[in-house]
């Protein structure tokens, strides 16, 4: 399982990779679960980041224009992002979210062809109108995306288990791995959870407030030693 740790800003980025993260995800909480940062910010921590260090962006709690959505995913990748997500935000069902799904893994690819997409659906979807977390593996498969995520869309102290139980997540993650593609999984997660979310079968975990000192993901930083710890807690699973 592989540690994805969500830096805002160089500062923090440079905390993660001291902390051993695989995946450093730029990403601005300002602007909701999925918030965009600026293309200066990504292109800087890719510019930082060891090659061998891979660099996600997200496009935000995107809406239901693909067009929009789909030049976001450019902007994202000619930035210098390997891992471009994408919040289903905004897509209300299964038809909705391949629409813009196709439409960005089209963008991305005539792009830049090695890069990784990530359809993300909400675990808490019932409460913001969004499409069904569970339709997101088969979103993934049927656009030529590459991982099939679930975050939390409202940051109000819940978590992922929440709003979908062990039995639910490992359904997730073994549709994923039918259609041989990857899972990941997020949402407020604590360092309790990290060993259930590895058994669920799940193939990256996405964290900041965990990271953070204080652990809180909006008024609390990034920091190296609480990076390393969960780092270590994952590499003992």
């Amino acid at each position: 399982m592989l540690l994805l740790i969500s830096p805002i800003n160089t500062e923090e980025a440079l905390e993660s990779i001291e902390g051993g993260a695989d995946i450093v995800d730029v990403k601005n909480p300002k602007e909701g679960s999925l918030g965009a940062n600026f293309p200066w910010v990504i292109k800087s921590i890719r510019e930082m980041t060891p090659k061998d260090t891979l660099v996600s962006a997200t496009l935000g709690d995107v809406p239901y224009k693909p067009g929009t959505v789909s030049l976001a995913a450019l902007g994202a990748a000619v930035s210098g992002a390997d891992y471009i997500k994408v919040g289903l935000y905004g897509t209300k069902n299964y038809d909705e979210a391949l629409e813009v799904m196709k439409n960005v893994v089209k963008t991305v690819r005539d792009y830049r062809e090695d890069a990784t997409i990530v359809a993300a659906g909400y675990a808490d979807a019932h409460r913001v109108g969004a499409v069904d977390p569970m339709e997101i593996p088969k979103v993934t498969a049927s656009a030529g995306a590459d991982i099939a995520m679930v975050d939390t869309a409202v940051k109000d102290g819940k978590t992922l288990f929440d709003f979908m139980d062990t039995e639910k997540l490992t359904k997730f993650n073994d549709e994923i791995h039918d259609y041989g593609l990857k899972s990941a999984l997020a949402g407020s997660v604590k360092k309790d959870q990290l060993l259930t979310l590895h058994q669920t079968g799940c193939d990256v975990v996405g964290i900041r407030g965990a990271a953070c000192i204080g652990g809180d993901r909006n008024s609390g930083k990034i920091h190296r030693s609480a990076v390393s710890e969960l780092k270590k807690m994952i590499d003992q699973f």
